[in-house]
């Protein structure tokens, strides 16, 4: 039967588990949605029991075959931080989402303070909502007694890499990896460690920090109680950096971008990690054998949470897939766009205080446009990067990998090489987030020799050339310029 991997992809909207064959073929998968929680404006939670009981169900699910399977790779919405106590493994509060704003005040400080420029320096990122460590910050301060408890070692923080992890091997593992840890404005990706000046400013005792390893590494055997079988963990990414692996973006200047509740865009930059000057982020792209790839990455905060919008709150379609058929319904956008800043603009803007907005509405304006929009809005969101990237590396982009939920759409990757002006692939396997956690825990368990193995198995499904007129792509593109400038002049908080 060959050997199998088991990658768990644990995301924002849900939970998933994937069964890929040896030679990265998936061969059987279980999702399951969860709920999202918006306590106040803003912000955006997610219960851990939840998430662990839906990871739970479908790593079942999925085993429920029999196959052999001789490893688990982990990958998972980065940035969302879970406290919790040690001794009952249970969470002190829900997890507060990549996406919450509720820290943006305590940015604001940070800024005030002047310890901009050393946390960029040695993390790479920005101050902003976005990452871990404010969120870490809030927890100790706001809920009752976790300072104390965590000033004697008896909380532990994680992402959900690390909290699954906890959970998978009965407690007995507390790590993360280098391409989390590298999202949490409390790791030197310089020294690959946490750093204590960081921890410092932030307020955040190491005593609460998992161990970073290695994306292919040992991090301990499931428990036959939690999935009911005990499999070794040998991988494991944070969600982009696991798709970059998994669309086998190993060359500097290879861009891999997906299409998920966000869109995430990132550009291998080799060995050595280089500062934007175009407001990206410098991040770890995967690390091996102690060994950092660096990247350069754009962070777009909604992308197909703005088509879940449509869907669950203004309740205008019954499904993502109706998207496409009512963009193809028009001929022009007639002056209709869609700013999706409901959590604040990431790359290359990072405004955490601005909000969403639809301009250029009419008396004709109908569920066409606005579906129209939100899809445009990704195109034009994924421009603004690849122009960043372009001018941090000094060269053009010639073509750019797509993944994810959205680029089933083809209408959407059309008008997306359209407005960018290069071709964009899309490869026949596009769960390249759970294949590239699955490539991860096959390296070390020894399925596969090296990374080479990766790349000879991508296959392409089709490539999307540009046919757009230039004429008509900057009238677009300057459109969108005018409804970000709008967003940015009234659209605060």
């Amino acid at each position: 039967m060959g050997e199998f991997i088991l990658s768990i992809d644990q995301g924002t909207t849900s939970s998933r588990a994937i069964l890929f064959s040896e030679r990265g073929m998936p061969v059987r998968s279980a999702q399951r949605e969860f709920t999202q929680y918006f306590p106040r404006p803003g912000w955006v939670e997610h219960d851990p029991e939840e998430i662990w009981e839906t990871t739970v169900a479908v790593c079942r699910e999925v085993l429920s075959g029999g196959e052999p399977v001789i490893a688990i790779g982990i990958t998972n919405q980065r940035e969302t931080t879970i406290v919790w106590d040690r001794d009952s493994g249970r969470p002190i509060h829900n997890a507060i989402v990549w996406q919450d704003r509720r820290t943006t005040d305590r940015c604001r400080v940070l800024r005030e303070r002047g310890v901009e420029d050393t946390i960029r320096e040695k993390t790479g990122l920005v101050i902003d909502p976005y990452f871990s460590g404010t969120k870490i910050n809030w927890l100790l301060d706001e809920v009752g007694g976790a300072r104390e408890r965590a000033g004697t070692g008896r909380l532990a923080f994680g992402t959900v890499d690390s909290y699954l992890i906890w959970r998978l091997t009965g407690g007995a593992v507390h790590a993360t990896d280098a391409t989390n840890a590298s999202r949490t404005l409390l790791f030197n990706i310089h020294t690959q460690d946490w750093d204590d000046e960081l921890l410092d400013i932030l307020d955040v005792p190491r005593s609460l920090l998992p161990e970073v390893r290695d994306c292919a590494a040992g991090y301990g055997t499931t428990t036959q109680a939690s999935i009911g079988a005990a499999i070794p963990i040998t991988g494991v990414a944070g969600d982009q950096q696991a798709a970059t692996v998994g669309q086998c973006c190993a060359t500097p200047g290879m861009i891999k971008s997906t299409y998920g509740t966000g869109c995430f865009a990132v550009m291998n930059i080799g060995p050595r990690p280089v500062l934007s000057q175009n407001g990206l982020l410098t991040t770890v792209a995967y690390r091996l054998n102690g060994m950092p790839t660096y990247a350069l990455e754009g962070s777009i905060f909604v992308a197909g949470a703005a088509v879940q919008w449509l869907r669950d709150q203004l309740k205008i379609i019954a499904a993502a897939a109706d998207t496409e058929s009512l963009a193809r319904s028009l001929d022009d956008n007639q002056g209709v766009y869609m700013v999706p800043a409901f959590v604040g603009l990431g790359a290359p803007y990072w405004n955490p205080q601005v909000r969403g907005a639809l301009f250029g509405l009419s008396r004709d304006t109908g569920v066409a446009h606005l579906a129209r929009a939100a899809l445009e809005s990704v195109c034009y969101q994924t421009h603004d990067l690849v122009v960043a990237m372009a001018g941090d590396a000094g060269k053009a982009v010639e073509s750019i990998r797509v993944d994810g939920g959205m680029v089933v759409n083809d209408w959407m990757l059309q008008l997306l090489a359209d407005v960018l002006n290069v071709a964009v692939e899309r490869p026949t396997v596009t769960e390249t987030t759970a294949l590239g956690a699955a490539y991860l825990a096959g390296l070390r368990a020894g399925v596969f020799d090296s990374p080479d193995a990766f790349s000879s198995m991508w296959r392409l499904d089709r490539r999307f050339e540009p046919s757009m007129d230039a004429a008509t792509r900057q009238r677009l593109l300057d459109g969108w310029r005018d409804a970000v400038q709008g967003v940015n002049r009234f659209g605060r908080t």
